[in-house]
């Protein structure tokens, strides 16, 4: 009997010691494989993530799909006609001397069967056709420059909105990158129903494009240096800015900053995915300047 108990004990011993053994070995694999996978590259166009898990799929996607013109990366949305967001890196490599080509266009990597916004499709509307990624922030080229101008970077935008509020921002934010500052941005919109200089409408183009209601744009801004997404930290400034579509807009952007909290709220988009949670949930609770 006594043998038994022995015998008994010994089993229970190895068993626990093979399963705190193996435990170890699969915590170890675990970590490994972390520290092994591949962070995306410094001056990605996605470094902070994919907000919406957008995917280049026409069937299962076609009001998320993923499209990348090299120049930035955007979740197109069939039914309203422009972007869910754009994603796209700011830095000294950037910026040039390259003019502004002003070849607005249709995108020919749409699907064919989705109707394609044309470049007068917003003639007469009374919005302008707004940049998400704009043209300033490519001037290193004529062929970066002259991505921008597609009609799948482009949405509905009251002319005092573009013109000068977000005009103003844009600038503002070149500034930073002069000053010694490289950034990662993501702008988009959402609702419908907008203000522009002929009165509230939801939808131009014949219904094919929406109007959006809100605009949006979060900046990560980082001094200039290496393994980017490594550097955000809980100290990381985020701008960002949440604007009503209207035309009676004040004309200062510090007016309208938000947090990528409200903006995340609104949206249901996940902004900074790539960002450790402990982080993210510090830098996107903040309001800059507040």
């Amino acid at each position: 009997m006594r043998r038994t108990r022995l015998l008994s004990v010994l089993v229970a011993v190895l068993l626990v010691t093979g399963l705190c053994v193996a435990l170890a070995a699969i915590a170890l694999l675990a970590t490994t494989v972390r520290s092994t996978v591949a962070l995306p590259v410094d001056g990605n166009n996605l470094l902070l993530g994919n907000p919406t898990n957008a995917l280049h799929n026409s069937s299962s996607s076609p009001d998320n799909y993923l499209m990348n013109s090299r120049y930035y990366t955007l979740s197109y949305n069939r039914d309203r006609g422009e972007p869910n967001w754009v994603s796209w890196y700011l830095g000294p490599s950037s910026l040039g001397s390259e003019d502004r080509s002003n070849d607005f266009r249709a995108d020919g990597t749409l699907p064919t069967a989705w109707f394609h916004v044309e470049a007068n499709g917003y003639s007469g509307s009374g919005f302008d056709r707004g940049h998400n990624c704009p043209s300033a922030d490519r001037t290193s080229s004529a062929a970066a420059n002259s991505s921008t101008f597609l009609m799948m970077n482009m949405i509905p935008q009251a002319p005092r909105n573009n013109q000068g509020t977000w005009a103003n921002f844009e600038n503002y934010l070149r500034s930073l990158v002069r000053s010694g500052d490289e950034l990662y941005i993501v702008m988009g919109s959402y609702g419908s129903g907008g203000t522009g200089s002929k009165g509230y409408q939801k939808a131009i183009d014949g219904g094919h494009v929406t109007v959006p209601a809100h605009i949006w744009k979060v900046a990560v801004v980082l001094s200039n240096g290496k393994n980017d997404l490594r550097r955000i930290t809980t100290s990381t400034r985020v701008i960002a800015i949440d604007t009503p579509n209207t035309n009676g807009i004040n004309s200062n952007w510090q007016v309208y900053t938000t947090s990528v909290d409200a903006i995340e709220k609104a949206t249901g988009d996940d902004l900074l995915l790539n960002v450790p949670v402990g982080i993210q949930k510090v830098i996107e609770a903040k309001v800059d300047g507040h």
